[in-house]
């Protein structure tokens, strides 16, 4: 077949289309798509489903039933070979007869790690790797984060002017991108894990951090506050209106407001100092791998930001920009870094750039592999 090429690109294309249905919904497991086809006709999809169970090549074989025999497979990732909570993906391709695998990337996980393929080859099943890898590399960039480090991929998400000012010098921030901005805002919040935002941000403004469009409001995330110091009181919204919220604090933090919020229902992780004697992030970030977080989205504020940044812990920014310019005394999105030297300033290279209505959105990812 002379077109095989663009055929398996294609096929890849849709499957990576599926995966990403999974993106916020499958933690602690990576969002992968799955495609079975003859040729050009595909005779069955699957995509990781939530809670990390089924797999995706376990969907699309029980939908393709004896239509998998003798059918290529395209995958966004190697397919499983440990025993879990469901049996390896690679037995079960094996047993379903498929003739060829066509994978984007390899698992990093090192119960998987290039088992799987050598596992298919074994059985006779032809594979094939590397098709559309870096798309795929950058949808699930979250799972080989976690596996990679042990900590979740960090997005730092704002909205600013085109100054970079997210409030006016009273606080005042509503609104300053357009509906098509913030309705896009809150479409990323759908593909996160978990939402993060400082105590400040939660105190001043009150926010539900939740998604509110329909369709996808069973999609919000998780919500975690950095309150090192525990400010946030047990009758806030975000700790007394029914839904997970974690708060990464102080382990010297006051034990009356710890057992106040764990009272309401707040899950506490109580963080070490650095060496400033501030809440080590770090740590927390690691907490947050080990729990199964994959993909963590920050919202807020200045000095989260800010502080994040400055111990390297970004890899992604939205950054969504009004057509506005508000002046220095605006409140800045990011608070003093102390970069004195501008070579050693946190840079990232521009990975795409689209419009939001009458507002940019620019995502940039870190210079450094993620």
């Amino acid at each position: 077949m002379t077109d095989a090429p663009a055929v398996d690109a294609a096929h890849m294309g849709a499957a990576l289309a599926l995966g990403r249905r999974g993106l916020g919904r499958v933690w602690p497991n990576p969002a992968v798509g799955c495609v079975l086809a003859h040729g050009r006709r595909v005779v069955a999809r699957g995509w990781t489903q939530p809670g990390g169970r089924p797999h995706a090549e376990a969907e699309a074989l029980a939908r393709a039933g004896e239509a998998a025999r003798g059918a290529a497979c395209y995958v966004t990732l190697e397919p499983c070979s440990h025993h879990g909570r469901s049996p390896p993906c690679a037995e079960a391709l094996i047993r379903a007869g498929v003739a060829r695998v066509v994978a984007a990337t390899g698992d990093p996980d090192p119960r998987v790690s290039g088992e799987g393929f050598r596992r298919l080859e074994a059985a006779g099943i032809a594979v094939e790797r590397g098709v559309r890898e870096a798309e795929a590399r950058f949808d699930n960039a979250g799972f080989f984060t976690r596996v990679g480090t042990g900590r979740p991929l960090v997005a730092l998400k704002t909205a600013t002017t085109l100054d970079a000012r997210i409030a006016a010098p009273g606080g005042e921030s509503r609104w300053i991108t357009g509906p098509a901005a913030r309705a896009a805002g809150h479409r990323l919040r759908a593909r996160y894990d978990a939402i993060m935002v400082g105590a400040r941000t939660a105190l001043l403004d009150n926010p539900r951090l939740d998604c509110r469009l329909d369709g996808l409001r069973d999609r919000s995330p998780l919500r975690i506050v950095a309150d090192g110091r525990l400010g946030l009181p047990p009758t806030h919204r975000l700790a007394a209106d029914g839904r997970p919220c974690w708060v990464l604090c102080r382990e010297d933090a006051d034990p009356d407001r710890a057992g106040a919020l764990e009272d309401a229902g707040v899950r506490l992780i109580r963080l070490p100092l650095d060496e400033n004697g501030r809440m080590d992030l770090a740590a927390g970030l690691l907490r947050l791998g080990e729990a199964g977080l994959t993909r963590l989205l920050v919202e807020g504020g200045g000095m989260l930001a800010a502080a994040l940044l400055k111990a390297d812990l970004v890899d992604r920014i939205h950054w969504f920009r009004a057509p506005a310019v508000m002046g220095g005394d605006g409140v800045p999105a990011v608070a003093a870094l102390g970069a004195e030297d501008p070579g050693r300033a946190p840079r990232f290279h521009l990975h795409a750039r689209r419009e939001a209505g009458g507002d940019i959105w620019e995502v940039w990812r870190r210079c450094s592999p993620e």
